[in-house]
């Protein structure tokens, strides 16, 4: 495959790695960090005070995918102690879009998501049947 940023992927080819690029982007800790980095750089305590019920090591790997997809950046500041910034790229902005969607939509229709969950286990039917 090209390294080139001119070939497009094709998510319904098992073999594309555009497959990993939606695992990551549908994340639901990728979804929360991407729109609270909107705001501007954080700082890790920051972005796991804004999220709530995340805990340290997955946010920290995360961060590290995040930046290592190009979507993010860290920043660190020579001084004592030493200061460590998070910030959105322009590709990582590029998502906000999407994301901000994604996470309005299901706040929007979570309540008929849990109704209907609801019905299906007092029918006593699998939702898979």
């Amino acid at each position: 495959m090209s390294t080139s940023s001119s070939w497009e992927g094709d998510a319904f080819d098992p073999e594309c790695p555009t497959r990993i690029v939606l695992d990551r982007v549908g994340d639901r800790w990728t979804v929360l960090i991407i729109e609270i980095l909107d705001e501007g750089p954080k700082r890790f305590s920051e972005i796991r005070v804004a999220i709530g019920g995340i805990t340290p090591k997955v946010l920290t790997s995360t961060l590290r995918s995040l930046v290592a997809d190009g979507l993010v950046t860290r920043e660190v500041f020579a001084e004592v102690p030493p200061r460590v910034e998070y910030a959105l790229t322009d590709l990582g902005r590029s998502l906000l879009g999407p994301v901000e969607a994604l996470r309005r939509w299901a706040e929007i229709n979570v309540a008929a998501i849990e109704d209907s969950r609801d019905r299906q286990q007092g029918t006593g039917v699998s939702p898979h049947h």
